[in-house]
């Protein structure tokens, strides 16, 4: 998929005090409940800070938009997928391995399915953050660890291997997501029988 070639618009500094992060995590949690409830006709800088229970002053301190409001919601997104996708490594084997980082794609899609949806709107039209990338790359990693394991059937190309892996996950929940499904053990079952064909498990 394309992606614009101009920047994605940055939060303006980072916080350092404690009472700093909060402020940025609520402005943050914030933008998530009014794009879930709302979708993006209600979503401005203003209705933003009002439900953070800040002054726009103080949130156009740290975000220069909404863009980059949903820059920053996209980074935490992914960051929480990468940690839930991580913990699959602690399978014994590499197939509950791969059967539990579906799983857990699943529950992060599914657990706010609204937002999910949108943001991957959003992931489409905006350009790549590099931390979002950088995270995208930690995923596929995962990935290629779980196929490296010695009960998994071995790849011509495991690089290639892990990368059309992820998409095939992302490219099903995705288009669950988008259709409105809601029914996650028939989706686990189809990205399953996906999964495991395409890596040759029978």
């Amino acid at each position: 998929m394309t992606k614009p070639n101009s920047d994605r618009p940055s939060p303006r500094k980072s916080p350092k005090q404690a009472r700093s992060h909060e402020t940025v995590s609520a402005i943050i949690e914030a933008a998530a409940r009014i794009l879930e409830q709302e979708g993006h006709g209600g979503f401005s800088t203003n209705a933003v800070a009002k439900r953070a229970g800040v002054s726009v002053g103080s949130l156009y301190q740290y975000f220069p938009g909404k863009d980059a409001l949903i820059g920053a919601l996209l980074v935490r997104e992914t960051s929480l997928l990468l940690q839930e996708a991580e913990a699959a490594l602690i399978q014994q084997t590499g197939k509950d391995a791969l059967l539990a980082m579906v799983a857990a794609c699943i529950g992060h899609q599914f657990r706010r399915p609204r937002l999910a949806r949108l943001l991957d709107f959003e992931e489409a039209r905006l350009p790549l953050d590099p931390v979002t990338q950088m995270v995208g790359h930690q995923i596929t990693s995962v990935a290629r660890q779980i196929l490296g394991r010695h009960d998994m059937p071995p790849q011509p190309d495991p690089a290639v291997a892990a990368r059309d892996l992820i998409a095939i996950i992302k490219g099903m929940i995705d288009g669950a997501g988008m259709s409105g499904e809601e029914d996650c053990e028939a989706l686990m079952a189809r990205v399953k029988r996906a999964t495991f064909g395409y890596i040759g498990i029978s």
